[in-house]
């Protein structure tokens, strides 16, 4: 019997190492173009260690101590940046640190201001999944308008296995950006969302449709909706197309919506209408 099983093994083994045709057409003619995904996981907790250095690693109310532990994980996040987007685009990523520090504590801020059960900025940046995701999304950003290829998407996408929250890396997202509870929200590629914007569980901001070339290939426009400052939308409203949404607005929960929606606009569902039984009739 164990015989038979060590023949099937190396059976097998020796199939699943020849690489298909289909396979071979899947991959990079430089093996050495693939990224690592442990390393990128590695990569983003670092950039977190730096960022919220007070929450995730031993406290230093020294600055000398500080800058020296923010040293030594900068100093792992250069060498790790260096072997997956070279030397150039991991200096050019380091200057934007800063920048994504100061956009990840408004959000912390705006979260903290939309959620009366939160009872202080710790709490929001150690327990909300939004933190997680705009953590992610921040460092994706950076690394995608830098034209870094698919790491960007790996970062996003271990953010949305763990919160629900599935932002690709492409969407322009404002200053003071909340998302309450998060599950199940999807935010597309061509979004542009302005600042102090708060969504609900279940929001979709997607495409209504799709254009194409002469070969029938997918076009990458803009297809997805523009959310101005100061909007609000509660959960699962579904807002699609390359349609704008005007500052100030709030869109009710459970809304389909496909058409422009002007400043200060309050769209709602028709109210639901009550109908009362006596002793379980009509139930």
């Amino acid at each position: 019997m164990k015989e038979n099983a060590n023949e099937t093994l190396m059976r097998n083994v020796a199939i699943l190492a020849e690489r298909t045709e289909r396979e071979e057409q899947f991959l990079p003619a430089d093996l050495t173009l693939l990224p690592s995904v442990e390393i990128v996981r590695r990569i983003v907790e670092l950039i977190k260690n730096i960022i919220f250095t007070d929450y995730f690693q031993k406290r230093h109310t020294e600055t000398q101590m500080r800058a020296y532990h923010i040293g030594v994980y900068m100093d792992e996040l250069y060498r790790l940046l260096c072997s997956q987007v070279g030397q150039q685009k991991a200096l050019q990523f380091i200057d934007l640190i800063p920048d994504i520090k100061r956009a990840l504590y408004t959000d912390v801020e705006a979260m903290f201001d939309a959620d009366p059960a939160a009872t202080n900025y710790g709490e929001v940046i150690f327990c909300y999944p939004v933190l997680n995701a705009m953590t992610h999304y921040r460092i994706a950003h950076a690394l995608h308008k830098m034209q870094v290829p698919v790491i960007p998407r790996i970062i996003t996408e271990q953010a949305h296995s763990k919160t629900g929250i599935d932002i690709h890396p492409g969407a322009e997202i404002g200053e003071f950006f909340a998302i309450d509870h998060g599950t199940g929200v999807v935010i597309g590629e061509t979004c542009i969302i302005g600042n102090h914007v708060t969504l609900y569980q279940g929001v979709t901001l997607g495409a209504k449709s799709f254009k194409y070339d002469a070969d029938g290939n997918v076009l990458n426009v803009p297809r997805h909706p523009i959310l101005e400052d100061y909007v609000t939308v509660y959960s699962n409203a579904s807002i699609l197309g390359r349609i704008t949404i005007g500052h100030h607005s709030i869109i009710g929960g459970n809304i389909w919506l496909t058409n422009d929606v002007p400043p200060h606009s309050r769209i709602l569902q028709s109210k639901a209408v009550d109908v009362s039984y006596q002793g379980g009739l009509g139930i």
